[in-house]
């Protein structure tokens, strides 16, 4: 069973959130924190798989609640929550550690997805908000798909692979599977990718493979 911390500071979006992970059957919500300083203290007390935060909180919003998990409990996989017009709290995420991002207004079986692979150790991004994201941080989209195919066109294509299955958001078993590996292989594969790329999380490494065209 994935046992879930959720931290939204709206009691309604809590409770549909609640609702649709209780429908998974492996997935429990564990405790739940109206704000970012709540949920690292419950982090702390009940010692959940995975972190379900809302961006925007009081006394914590959910990047102050990441960092500091990342710091106390990196063993805590974190999945935020956001809307549209909170893009420039994503590209902040990005270099918190964040495992996953996810639209309240997106469907409810990528809510279940994205705790999943948050667990099995893999990045998740909502296809929105990766098409959000690429455009914000984009001075020039054409420019920006450019420098991401020349930057993975240095990886071996086993390497390519391995990144544009990042990109969709597999876990490093499902990779495996995939690619008939040994997961020992595609951990491997999957730290030479970030060293080689310069990114320093899966979810970076699945930005650059949507900018690269390896995910459709």
């Amino acid at each position: 069973m994935i046992r879930v911390l959720l931290a939204d500071d709206d009691a309604m979006v809590r409770a549909g959130v609640r609702a649709i992970l209780g429908k998974a059957g492996d997935i429990e919500v564990l405790a739940e924190a109206a704000d970012g300083r709540e949920a690292v203290e419950l982090c702390r007390a009940r010692r959940p798989d995975v972190a379900l935060l809302d961006i925007r909180m009081p006394r914590l919003d959910g990047l102050g609640a990441a960092a500091e998990l990342r710091k106390i409990m990196p063993e805590v996989a974190v999945v935020m929550l956001t809307t549209f017009s909170e893009d420039e709290y994503i590209v902040a995420a990005l270099d918190g550690g964040a495992s996953g991002f996810l639209l309240k207004s997106g469907d409810p079986y990528e809510l279940m997805a994205a705790v999943r692979a948050a667990h099995g150790g893999a990045a998740y991004l909502s296809p929105r908000i990766a098409r959000r994201v690429i455009e914000r941080l984009s001075g020039g989209a054409t420019t920006r798909k450019a420098t991401a195919r020349e930057r993975v066109a240095q990886l071996a294509p086993r390497e390519r692979d391995v990144l544009g299955l990042i990109g969709a958001g597999l876990s490093n078993a499902e990779i495996a599977g995939r690619l008939f590996l040994v997961e020992g292989t595609v951990k491997a594969y999957v730290s030479s990718v970030l060293v080689r790329l310069e990114v320093k999380n899966r979810v970076q490494a699945a930005i650059l493979a949507y900018e690269a065209g390896l995910v459709p």
